[in-house]
């Protein structure tokens, strides 16, 4: 649902100018460095990119899923990192806060996420517990007005820069599986949390990840989100849905940059006394990117359009971002081989690409979880 055309128009030319003057001149330098300039971060902070979908009442913008995911198309034309210094403030880890959290917990929290004060990070992943969320090993043990949480978190994106931690962990040993699981708001700076080291990773130079340990780490009662016990796992799903679509349209941006360098190439480069682009081989390799990526395309806006009507879109949003991301793979490879060995040389976006999509099949669900949800979903349905 598009609720202001024309002030989603100005903010979509406004990111296209950012992505082309701002971002992709420094994309290499910043994946050399492994570090976003500070400046670029206040610009995004001062266009309302950390709060695009938090509510206008608490400071954000307020867009629906389908202006949200318009808008990061747009932004992921640009390396990917950019996306995500923003992706766990606007997507898993802020929306737990505005889907679930009370309201003294959104007057408290939102605002600050919503300007990039304090960015918000998704702590459910642990060294035993990634696709299988049910097994969560991570305590929250009540003691008079707090709760103690000990454990590890694993592969935490932005946990380096978060102001917020959104926590998953157990307080309820006696229930096994996701049942027994609540979620926790947790500071910056309280004691007994701890940020490990920042990982070096395959792609994605300037976006960060790392472990996120609690030792005896106090948390107040109050910070118990929406003051619910044993609702952490669902308040996990309801976030996914939307965190799926989210990453599916991260896609389709990484595709459309992809396509539009590999073409561009394909036109300048000359081999036998023509443009390869006339070669047939190498129309076909760019007709088929082109075909995907307007494919998932239509597959985002349409699961987005669901979410804004407040229908159920787990099943669609698991097909969404199984395709997209899949696909993203196919069109990154495909803008390697249209380049040929430059494809494969750092001098070129699509080398660079190659690396920084491959993620995409991993997080917020790996392609094989995503076919098992829809595969039961089926199965659910077709038996109800």
């Amino acid at each position: 649902m598009i609720k202001d055309e024309t002030a989603l128009n100005v903010m979509l030319n406004t990111v296209r100018s950012f992505v082309r003057e701002r971002l992709i001149p420094i994309e290499e330098e910043v994946a050399e460095s492994d570090h976003i300039p500070d400046n670029i971060i206040a610009e995004m902070k001062n266009m309302g990119l950390f709060g695009l979908s938090i509510p206008e009442e608490y400071g954000g913008l307020g867009l629906t899923l389908e202006e949200e995911v318009n808008v990061i198309m747009e932004l992921c034309k640009a390396a990917p990192c950019f996306r995500s210094a923003i992706g766990t403030s606007v997507g898993i880890g802020g929306m737990g806060i505005v889907l679930d959290g009370t309201e003294e917990q959104k007057n408290k929290y939102l605002p600050k996420i919503a300007n990039g004060e304090w960015p918000a990070c998704f702590c459910l992943t642990e060294p035993d517990a990634g696709s299988d969320a049910g097994a969560v090993k991570a305590t929250a043990i009540r003691e008079g007005d707090s709760y103690i949480l000990n454990g590890t978190k694993r592969f935490i994106t932005n946990a380096p820069e978060a102001g917020v931690y959104i926590v998953y962990a157990r307080t309820n040993q006696a229930i096994k599986g996701a049942p027994g699981v609540s979620a926790f708001i947790v500071d910056k700076g309280t004691p007994g949390l701890i940020i490990g080291k920042n990982e070096k990773k395959m792609g994605q130079g300037g976006a960060h990840i790392s472990d996120v340990i609690f030792e005896d780490c106090r948390v107040p009662a109050e910070n118990l989100l929406g003051n619910k016990l044993e609702k952490g796992f669902i308040t996990a799903m309801k976030v996914l849905d939307k965190g799926r679509t989210h990453i599916a349209a991260v896609c389709v941006g990484s595709m459309e940059r992809i396509l539009e360098e590999s073409l561009r190439y394909a036109i300048d480069r000359k081999q036998f006394g023509q443009p390869i682009a006339e070669f047939e081989m190498i129309q076909a390799m760019l007709a088929d990117s082109r075909a995907e990526a307007y494919a998932a395309r239509c597959m985002v806006l349409e699961t987005a359009r669901k979410y804004d009507r407040k229908e159920k879109i787990t099943t669609e949003a698991s097909c969404t971002k199984l395709f997209a991301s899949e696909a993203a793979t196919r069109v990154a490879d495909r803008g390697v081989q249209i380049l040929g060995g430059a494809g494969y040389i750092r001098d070129y976006p699509c080398e660079r690409f190659y690396r920084d999509v491959r993620v995409y099949r991993l997080y917020e669900g790996t392609s094989q979880i995503q076919q098992l949800i829809i595969a039961r979903n089926m199965i659910k349905e077709i038996n109800s």
